[in-house]
């Protein structure tokens, strides 16, 4: 019953099938069923049914409702990253992302790999506050899907440009 900013909830959507589908994108037909984006919130609604009294209806969520949602999240962001690297907006590698960091207008976003090493982020996030920018940070994604995402090998360190891919990224990533 809280009022929150879009930035924290996720929206789900009554199916055909009367199955409760999460709908990251925020674009399914049908009335939205909003819910603050933590997996403790998500599962309490599914355990006690709190979708079907939202709904109005008699509705099913599956017990694994919690983990689509984030799939379909995790999906979503991997596909802006391929989207972001074709549109040319987005480097890979430690040197471009300095570059990048460097550069007239700096990248807004690192994406770092989460079993990258600690050094090579402690080095670009100090050359980040030398140059005076303060990007936002993903690191939930490990090397390889980073790499499969991006069509590269070995992909550890990443910057995007400023932008509204950028900003749905963040944005999904604080969800």
């Amino acid at each position: 019953g809280e009022s929150k900013d879009r930035g924290q909830l996720l929206r789900f959507v009554v199916g055909p099938d009367d199955a409760i589908v999460p709908d990251v994108t925020a674009t399914l037909p049908g009335r939205g069923l909003w819910v603050r984006a933590d997996r403790e919130t998500l599962e309490r609604a599914v355990t006690r049914n709190l979708f079907s009294r939202a709904a109005k209806q008699t509705v099913t969520a599956a017990r694994d409702l919690a983990d689509r949602a984030e799939r379909a999240l995790v999906q979503r962001m991997l596909g802006d990253l391929g989207l972001a690297r074709r549109a040319g907006q987005l480097v890979t590698g430690f040197d471009n992302v300095a570059r990048a960091l460097e550069a007239q207008t700096p990248a807004s976003v690192l994406v770092e790999a989460s079993d990258g090493a600690e050094d090579g982020r402690r080095k670009l996030l100090s050359l980040a506050a030398r140059c005076g920018v303060t990007p936002a940070i993903i690191d939930v994604f490990d090397g390889s899907e980073l790499s499969l995402a991006l069509g590269r090998e070995n992909v550890i360190h990443a910057a995007l440009k400023s932008g509204r891919l950028a900003e749905r990224l963040i944005l999904d990533a604080g969800r």
